[in-house]
């Protein structure tokens, strides 16, 4: 998955490592997650494969620039174009098992990943009121309704999620078990 995000970053121009992962962290990282431990290997294997090509820089100490190859822009359209895979999440793994938990574990737990929503929800609130003032001062706002889309879906879903701890720390009828009293 790393590999085509940084296929799809560089689709927008060369940049450095440096800046794909300053980018990747202020766009898609509210939900993928990449180190620079990850990050430099994933970009060696792309330029090993002729997908990224790599340029020194003379002006900062170890400064690589990558540069997306048309093998590179060809792989990120296909796979871009293949049907969209539904992602697994660790957490609803997790609480599936969670009657196997004491009470006061499985509350402590749930508390700890509600107050993790609502700071992601805070963060995308801000992302958001930054993007609604960037757009409005461009030309063609309309261009970027499908990266606008995923800030929408991010909240709607973050928001969905807040709802649903909420009623299970509750215990709340789930309409096919009655919760214990």
């Amino acid at each position: 998955m790393l590999e085509y995000i940084l296929l799809g970053m560089l689709m927008e121009g060369t940049m450095s490592g440096y800046d794909l992962k300053k980018t990747i962290d202020s766009t898609v990282g509210t939900f993928y997650k990449a180190s620079y431990g990850s990050l430099y290997p994933a970009l060696k294997r792309l330029a090993d494969k002729d997908m990224v090509s790599l340029t020194e820089t003379d002006n900062n100490k170890n400064k690589k620039l990558y540069t997306l190859q048309p093998s590179g822009q060809q792989a990120f359209l296909e796979w871009l174009s293949g049907p969209i895979q539904a992602g697994r999440n660790e957490q609803l793994i997790r609480i599936f098992f969670f009657d196997y938990l004491d009470e006061d574990i499985r509350q402590k737990r749930l508390a700890e990943y509600t107050f993790k929503v609502d700071e992601e929800i805070h963060m995308l609130e801000a992302v958001k009121s930054i993007v609604a003032g960037e757009l409005a001062e461009i030309e063609h706002p309309e261009n970027y309704y499908y990266r606008v889309s995923v800030l929408a879906y991010g909240l709607n879903h973050l928001q969905m999620e807040r709802q649903w701890l909420k009623d299970i720390m509750e215990r709340k009828d789930l309409n096919h078990v009655k919760p214990e009293n």
